[in-house]
């Protein structure tokens, strides 16, 4: 005999999918408002003429999320390579917004 008030099966999974998808959109959402943010200081780099990657700042970000990351009990291997997508990515946004400035001179 099964008790009729315990949870089915199908109904936790959905549960747990619905917080999942919770999750995703608000990594969509933050990851929307670090790109904003990401797109001034591309801007203010080609304004000041300075390069698109800083390769100092680049390591040291990655040094404090992979620690934040062992903290969190996340792998650290696999943050470093989410946040060197993400920082690849805005390298390239920040050398189209210098080739766009570099056009309308």
């Amino acid at each position: 005999m099964t008790d009729a008030s315990a949870p089915q099966p199908e109904n936790t999974l959905a549960a747990y999918r619905r917080s999942i998808d919770n999750f995703d959109a608000a990594l969509i959402h933050i990851l929307a408002e670090r790109f904003r943010i990401t797109q001034a200081v591309g801007e203010y780099k080609a304004t000041h003429q300075l390069p698109p990657a800083d390769p100092s700042r680049e390591e040291q970000q990655i040094a404090r999320l992979r620690a934040l990351a062992s903290e969190s009990g996340l792998d650290p291997e696999f943050s470093e390579k989410f946040l060197r997508f993400v920082i690849d990515e805005v390298i390239h946004h920040h050398e189209r917004i210098r080739e766009a400035g570099a056009a309308a001179d």
